[in-house]
């Protein structure tokens, strides 16, 4: 099975760094579980707090990611929870932008 790292970039709303933060300290079992068993590992999130821009770093084993589970119940749950502190599309998705990786050292 191929593993692969993946990046992204989103961006909160001014102000709600701290509610992000708590939000994810408080993350649903579920959704952790849901991740998990799609093959999502190693994930973290970065913040910038001059540009309010979110850094992700993911493994996956397979060929998706986590943006690629839209279509189950409890990521939508989740983006509509999340919306109003972030920069999201039309179905509520955040603005995410796969970043490509130009540099790795093991």
């Amino acid at each position: 099975m191929t593993i692969q790292r993946l990046a992204f970039k989103m961006k909160i709303k001014p102000g709600t760094a701290a509610e992000y933060k708590k939000r994810h300290d408080e993350i649903w079992p579920e959704l952790v579980g849901l991740l998990k068993g799609a093959g999502v590992s190693d994930y973290s999130i970065f913040f910038d707090e001059d540009t309010n821009t979110l850094f992700a770093v993911q493994k996956v084993e397979g060929e998706g990611g986590s943006q690629d589970l839209g279509t189950n119940p409890i990521i939508k749950k989740w983006w509509k929870y999340m919306a109003d502190i972030m920069e999201v599309n039309d179905d509520y998705s955040p603005v995410s932008i796969l970043l490509p990786e130009v540099f790795y050292m093991e």
